[in-house]
């Protein structure tokens, strides 16, 4: 079978399959126009983000069979047309489970003892102990939307840190596990002191975090983003930092990033964005929860193996 690299990989993808007796031709630096050129050579594609492949996109791969995403989420994919013709999309979610919960622990604990600021302020000659004093994970109600790979691993990594996790899952039932306890939304609306969201970007989950949605905490709570930008509105989100309903926000994806997430919109970055940059109560990260260098080599390995156990010879 032959397979067109649309975006780059890690170079053991392609070694994987081509053991496996699979012809790869890499072609990453090829534009929209010459890709679709020879779309119809190809039974397999391997993309991240590089653009979209909806219905008029693959109806030009008359010989599909399959689509790999070296990544977790499979938005950039009309997965519900390609499947009614047949092709089976593969997305890697246990690829890079590890690295987005440890960068969420990561961005947690950077928040509550305000080590960013006091690393510019000992930079700088201040060593201010008082105004720095943090706050423990211990003792605090995390809450988890979504509880697959990302939301089990960031579970999995606060066992050790004397908390309570509770999970809800629209999707899911009697997950219940020594890492949390599953909850019904209106239970983690009463008791989160956190709140981490991770859930995919789909029509459901567009904005899903809005004025309403944070209104609905009975306490003032900590937000954590790293699942998708356009889960949460930053224009209500900002409006509930300012009023204080939300104390404090780590986001390693935003509602601005452009398709591929290697850049933000710049020419379209509204007066919110602004005050993200300039507060205290949020820290920012450019979407690179997941962009660990292990989970680098783990996505390009179980996006290798899924392909290889459904079409391998």
């Amino acid at each position: 079978m032959k397979v067109l690299f649309i975006d780059s990989t890690h170079a053991r993808l392609p070694e994987m399959l081509e053991v496996a007796g699979f012809e790869c031709t890499y072609a990453p630096e090829k534009n929209k126009e010459e890709l679709l050129a020879i779309f119809p050579e190809f039974d397999g594609f391997i993309i991240r983000s590089k653009f979209t492949l909806n219905k008029e996109e693959l109806d030009q791969a008359t010989n599909l069979k399959f689509i790999g995403r070296v990544g977790a989420g499979l938005e950039n994919i009309d997965v519900e047309y390609a499947e009614s013709k047949g092709i089976r999309c593969f997305n890697a979610p246990e690829g890079n489970r590890d690295a987005v919960g440890e960068h969420a622990v990561g961005m947690l604990l950077t928040l509550f003892n305000n080590l960013c600021r006091c690393n510019w302020e000992v930079r700088n000659g201040m060593w201010r102990r008082e105004e720095n004093r943090g706050i423990e994970i211990k003792g605090k109600t995390i809450g988890i939307i979504g509880y697959g790979n990302m939301g089990g691993a960031f579970a999995q990594r606060l066992k050790g840190f004397g908390c309570k996790v509770i999970a809800y899952d629209k999707y899911k039932f009697d997950y219940s596990d020594e890492f949390c306890e599953e909850k019904q939304l209106k239970d983690l609306f009463e008791q989160c002191d956190v709140l981490s969201l991770h859930v995919p970007q789909t029509e459901e989950t567009m904005f899903m975090v809005n004025d309403e949605f944070l209104k609905k905490f009975k306490k003032p709570i900590y937000l954590i983003n790293t699942a998708r930008g356009k889960v949460v509105r930053i224009a209500d989100l900002v409006k509930n930092l300012d009023s204080g309903q939300v104390k404090g926000a780590c986001l390693d994806v935003l509602e601005f990033e452009k398709t591929s997430f290697e850049d933000l919109h710049a020419s379209e970055l509204p007066a919110e964005f602004q005050y993200l940059i300039e507060s205290e109560k949020v820290l920012l990260s450019p979407h690179v929860g997941g962009w660990t260098h292990e989970s680098n080599i783990k996505l390009s390995e179980v996006t290798a193996q899924k392909i290889i156990d459904e079409f391998g010879r």
